[in-house]
């Protein structure tokens, strides 16, 4: 006699790039939902596939452990994102396209609600998978820092061939500090999307994810402004430039830091 997985459906559309998707999904959710209901340590790769009406080997051309089924398709969101920088115009802030990136996996949490807040319940119960889930930032970081540190060092004031400033003889500070600003700013950018989706997650759905990532966003490209960039005019007018989104405290407390600066 069949046993009951022989006997379970078996799901025909995982052909094409959205039945893989479907076949995904389906996976995912009933891992979930067994994990929840029956315990981690207790479901089984067989306990899945069966709930998601396919058998043991399909389960392993998407995951090679039942772990892997409750955390999200990072390479292909790692991948979208690379992909949105590549696109990105050379003329946008590099800040508002880092935190563009991250708007975009933020944006795959929330589309998929009801898989994150599980996914959220579960990392709480289990901590090997929450350090899992926490490991996971360390490849976002990376991939913001190296767009950021490109755009940096493109951006950089021009330079003497050897890198050096004339006068000191030392490394341009605008060059040299490029990888450090795009390793501080990037774990900025992500720990901003982390901020925001675990203040959505804890509050079960209800919180206004996209207002607090505005806010927090917004925060993170304030923080990372260069300094204003100023110069006397012949007349001894003074021309300073701040980003469009700096406060009225920022703009004044920056024109104080000027008009010290040239007076001494």
């Amino acid at each position: 006699m069949a046993d009951a997985a022989d006997r379970a459906p078996r799901r025909r559309s995982g052909r094409t790039a959205a039945g893989r998707r479907q076949v995904r999904r389906a996976l995912v959710g009933s891992a979930m939902e067994l994990f929840l209901t029956n315990g981690y340590e207790a479901t089984t790769v067989d306990q899945i596939a069966e709930a998601a009406g396919v058998g043991r080997r399909t389960f392993f051309r998407y995951f090679s452990a039942k772990e892997e089924a409750i955390f999200p398709d990072h390479d292909e969101w790692l991948d979208d994102m690379a992909r949105l920088f590549t696109d990105a115009s050379p003329t946008e802030p590099p800040l508002a396209i880092a935190c563009a990136g991250a708007q975009l996996v933020l944006d795959r949490y929330v589309e998929d609600a009801d898989i994150s807040l599980k996914r959220f319940q579960l990392t709480r119960q289990v901590p090997s998978l929450r350090d899992r889930e926490i490991a996971s930032t360390d490849r976002y970081e990376r991939v913001v820092a190296r767009y950021l540190q490109n755009r940096f060092i493109s951006e950089a004031p021009h330079r003497p061939p050897d890198g050096r400033h004339p006068d000191s003889g030392l490394a341009d500070s605008g060059l040299a500090d490029s990888g450090l600003r795009s390793v501080v700013a990037a774990a900025a950018v992500v720990a901003a999307h982390n901020y925001v989706l675990r203040s959505w997650l804890k509050s079960g759905g209800t919180d206004d994810v996209y207002e607090r990532a505005r806010h927090a966003f917004g925060f993170v490209q304030r923080a990372f402004v260069p300094p204003p960039v100023s110069h006397r005019d012949d007349r001894g007018s003074l021309v300073a430039c701040f980003h469009a989104d700096a406060s009225f405290d920022e703009v004044v407390g920056q024109l104080g830091t000027v008009m010290r600066r040239i007076s001494d």
